[in-house]
C-alpha cells in the first residue's frame, strides 16, 4: 500500500498541520518506507511458530518476574480531582469533542 502526495495533504488536513513541499515530500518517503517494512513483514510464513511472551525466550528461559497486584497507596481522588476545572460525581467532566 503505497500513499501518493494527496494523500498525505489529506492526512495533513485532517490533523491541522501545515506542510510545506519540502516536509510534505519527507513524510511521504517516511510513511512509504513504514508500509514497505510492515509488507516485507506479512511475507513472512509464521505458520507453526509459538509466539514468545518475551523476545529474550526464543534462546533462553525467561521467568516474568511480575509483582503481586496488592493496593499501594490511599484513595486521594479529592485530592487529585481539586485542581479539575469539573467534577461531578468522583468523575471528571470533560468537553464534549465529538458531535
Amino acid at each position: 500500500m503505497a500513499l501518493n502526495s494527496s494523500d498525505i495533504a489529506r492526512i495533513a488536513s485532517l490533523a491541522k498541520l501545515q506542510l510545506n513541499s519540502d516536509e510534505s515530500e519527507r513524510m511521504l518517503t517516511q510513511i512509504n518506507g513504514f508500509f514497505g517494512l510492515v509488507e516485507r513483514m506479512q511475507a513472512v510464513d509464521t505458520a507453526g511458530t509459538e509466539p514468545l511472551a518475551h523476545p529474550v525466550a526464543a534462546f533462553q528461559d525467561v521467568t516474568l518476574r511480575l509483582r503481586e497486584d496488592a493496593v499501594s497507596g490511599p484513595d486521594d481522588r479529592a485530592a487529585n480531582q481539586r485542581s479539575a476545572p469539573a467534577v461531578e460525581n468522583g468523575l471528571f467532566l470533560v468537553p464534549k469533542v465529538i458531535e
